[in-house]
């Protein structure tokens, strides 16, 4: 079974820059299409970018296109989303996983806080 350990979150001011990272252990993901998730507080969990096994086709969320990049490494079983002109809309826990997400496998995410 993959576990996917979420990394790179932090508090930033709102027009700042995080990278987040996605690293697998136990099992390789880079033949599934692998997304970015968000659950902000008292909200339900949305998908916010995706990428396919190859890299080659990508999926942002309206609310973070032109702002978020997501990539993959697939050598090193690692995925990224580069997050900038952060927004305290864009505070929440991230998290990532397959799309479409398997039961129960949900890692502990990483927290962004964008101060205004």
């Amino acid at each position: 079974q993959v576990q996917l350990v979420e990394s790179g979150g932090g508090l930033v001011q709102a027009g700042g820059s995080l990278r987040l990272s996605c690293a697998a252990s136990g099992r390789t993901f880079s033949s599934y299409r692998m997304g970015w998730f968000r659950q902000a507080p008292g909200k339900e969990r949305e998908i916010v970018a995706s990428i396919s096994w190859s890299g080659g086709s990508t999926y942002y969320a309206d609310a973070v296109k032109g702002r978020f990049t997501i990539s993959r490494d697939s050598a090193k079983d690692t995925m990224y989303l580069q997050m900038n002109s952060l927004k305290p809309d864009d505070t929440a826990v991230y998290y990532c996983n397959a799309v479409p997400p398997p039961p129960n496998s949900w890692g502990q995410g990483t927290q962004v806080t964008v101060s205004s």
